[in-house]
């Protein structure tokens, strides 16, 4: 039997793989026009390069979302933060990190995404696993778009 902890904040982790070499799922991420086919539907305003500030607007969740981009290590990994209700960081945001794993020499992407961090209260664990689903549908939608060109996105939501 494990010993209980003091849970002091919320995160989770999903991952998926993309049939795609990992330079060119890297940028599927991105490149502003890549992740408005499938993801930010409503548009990409700005190429994620660390220091950078982009908006992201979903055409099915109008309304443009600053997004700072913390870190971007081609084609390794991309840090971002952006506002989170019930975030535990006194800014109000959260933190979003992506990493790229090449698998079967390249041939395959694995990739992860982690979010953090929410206090762990109801309106935290709802928020947190909102964004849970969204990250998990992001990845589904990316491999249908990288893979095959199909967004999975349209008409999902509305």
């Amino acid at each position: 039997m494990t010993e209980p902890v003091d849970l002091t904040e919320l995160s989770f982790t999903v991952t998926g793989r993309i049939a795609r070499p990992v330079a060119e799922t890297y940028e599927a991420v991105a490149d502003p026009g890549r992740i408005s086919r499938y993801f930010t539907t409503g548009g990409a305003r700005g190429r994620l390069e660390t220091g950078a500030e982009v908006t992201w607007d979903f055409a099915d969740f109008p309304g443009a979302f600053p997004v700072e981009v913390v870190e971007a290590i081609a084609p390794q990994r991309i840090v971002l933060r952006w506002d989170g209700e019930s975030a535990v960081d006194e800014s109000g945001m959260t933190t979003v990190t992506f990493t790229f794993s090449p698998l079967d020499g390249d041939t395959r992407t694995l990739v992860s995404i982690t979010e953090s961090s929410w206090h762990p209260t109801q309106d935290g664990a709802r928020n947190a696993f909102g964004n849970c689903m969204g990250w998990t549908g992001m990845l589904a939608a990316m491999k249908a778009w990288v893979e095959h060109g199909i967004n999975l996105r349209d008409g999902f939501y509305t």
